[in-house]
């Protein structure tokens, strides 16, 4: 069994911003020659998380940012915070829930997603960041 690994970056304004990364994860597919197989898509970091959904206005601009503040508020007690004096305690608890990656299966180098699943980043973090987005296939 083959395995490949890419990895690209993207720019992040963190708060709970909602980001497609549907297009670049396909793209690494492309360059590469696995073309049955599963993709996992993972990315660096304990303040972000990866899944699916529809990319649409509603969801990406307030029901996921609405409905994670209301399991991990950003103005709760985080103990994190009492250790490293920092503001971002949510945004680890939030990012943990979540998971930082996603397996997709492979089928004739494309990954079978549904008409309206898009893969996305949801960075958590309290400012912006440069996310490190790995893309590891294995397969034939």
């Amino acid at each position: 069994m083959a395995t490949e690994t890419h990895q690209f970056e993207i720019e992040t304004r963190g708060n709970c911003q909602v980001l497609n990364i549907t297009e670049q994860v396909g793209s690494c597919l492309d360059s590469g020659r696995i073309s049955s197989g599963t993709v996992t898509v993972f990315v660096v970091g304990s303040t972000a998380g990866i899944t699916t959904t529809e990319f649409e206005p509603g969801l990406v601009n307030h029901d996921l940012s609405a409905a994670f503040e209301g399991i991990a508020p950003e103005a709760g007690r985080y103990l994190h915070e009492e250790t490293w004096h920092d503001d971002n305690g949510h945004s680890h608890v939030r990012a943990s829930l979540l998971g930082p990656s996603l397996t997709v299966p492979l089928v004739d180098k494309r990954m079978p997603l549904g008409t309206w699943q898009q893969i996305i980043l949801i960075d958590f973090d309290t400012r912006p960041r440069t996310r490190s987005i790995i893309v590891q296939v294995m397969g034939e």
